[in-house]
């Protein structure tokens, strides 16, 4: 038999190497202060939309590590309602969506609340509108009974499978989240960086729902960075870093669930990763500062209500090339309507032709350096 952390005797008692992790944390605590002063440096407008495109990346990169991809004008419809953003014409939002950016949102806007069972319990729920995941009907708002057996993580087709971690048994989740609950909220002089990164690792071990656990993790990840920079407003998305490195995370993740329960390495990891992480902060501010600088330069042009929306999804990364045909349909217009809207924006040197030509016609974004 396996035996993992949570079967050890001193369980659940962390320790890790203060002299390996010094310096690692005060470089990362260095670039994080840095990042949230540049961010805080900018006019609110160009704020928000760096908040906007974090929150939206974080919440569509955690559910893409679960293997789900969200529409992504649903989620950034979302989470515009939600803090009031006025991002123009807002997508239709079906009511899973709706959820996961709740969720979301409460950890990073309350960062601050108590984290409690009932608080966790609305998370879940909210994950899971329908009480189902995907064919299964699933234990919603609650710890997992142990009813569908041990709460195993496993790969491999069926018959070979490989069982990489095995949950605590049901009984005993409700004594080991109250032990967890307690220490979150508790005054334990430990860096914020620090505890996310134990409080990630002890949820996930713990793993208490019948699903949605790594969402939640990631969740709390996000609660805990917020607090230690005490800002609710998000500049970059740990989870699309992790997203990234996602076999190393799982790795990374195993081996210390295999191991004893000095969690340096872990530490060490999630630091690395939290590091990484702002680098894509360095692609957000990029693009936001790239769309400031498109409608300073158009901003005598006069344009349709449905020109503006459709050039604003093409600014906030549409992905694939823009047609006539997928004009019409962003727009909701005819297809003669989309070619003349594209033909005037050609016109007034926003869109250009691109080289191919025929029926593989795309139209592109002229840059605003030109």
């Amino acid at each position: 038999m396996t035996t993992y952390i949570h079967h050890l005797t001193d369980w659940p008692q962390f320790r890790w190497s203060h002299e390996t992790l010094a310096s690692r944390l005060a470089a990362v605590r260095h670039r994080q202060g840095r990042l949230i002063g540049r961010m805080e440096g900018l006019g609110f407008p160009l704020r928000a939309e760096a908040v906007l495109r974090s929150l939206t990346e974080e919440i569509m990169k955690s559910n893409e590590i679960e293997g789900e991809v969200l529409d992504r004008e649903q989620v950034r419809s979302s989470i515009a309602r939600r803090l009031g953003m006025d991002v123009g014409a807002l997508a239709p939002v079906d009511r899973h969506v709706d959820g996961v950016v709740e969720m979301m949102l409460d950890a990073t806007q309350n960062y601050a609340a108590p984290l409690t069972e009932t608080r966790l319990f609305d998370w879940h729920a909210a994950l899971f509108p329908t009480g189902r995941s995907g064919m299964t009907t699933i234990r919603v708002g609650a710890w997992r009974d142990g009813r569908s057996g041990p709460m195993q993580i496993v790969s491999g087709p069926l018959g070979r499978e490989r069982v990489h971690y095995e949950a605590p048994d049901a009984p005993r989740v409700d004594r080991e989240m109250r032990a967890f609950l307690a220490w979150y909220n508790g005054r334990e002089s430990v860096d914020p960086v620090l505890r996310a990164a134990l409080a990630h690792l002890w949820f996930v071990t713990i793993h208490p729902f019948d699903d949605g656990n790594g969402r939640i993790a990631r969740a709390i990840t996000d609660m805990g960075l917020a607090r230690s920079e005490q800002s609710s407003q998000r500049f970059y998305s740990m989870s699309a870093q992790i997203r990234l490195e996602r076999k190393v995370y799982y790795d990374i993740l195993e081996a210390t669930q295999k191991g004893d329960l000095d969690i340096t390495a872990w530490i060490e990891w999630f630091l690395g990763c939290l590091d990484r992480a702002f680098d894509g902060a360095e692609v957000i501010l990029a693009a936001v500062l790239i769309k400031a600088r498109f409608w300073e330069r158009h901003a005598g042009v006069p344009l349709q209500e449905r020109q503006r929306q459709v050039l604003n999804r093409l600014l906030d990364g549409f992905e694939g090339k823009l047609t006539s045909s997928k004009y019409a349909k962003l727009a909701k217009c005819s297809q003669d309507t989309a070619s003349r809207d594209i033909d005037d924006l050609i016109a007034h040197g926003i869109l250009v032709k691109d080289q191919a030509g025929g029926r593989s016609t795309s139209y592109s974004l002229v840059p605003v350096d030109r």
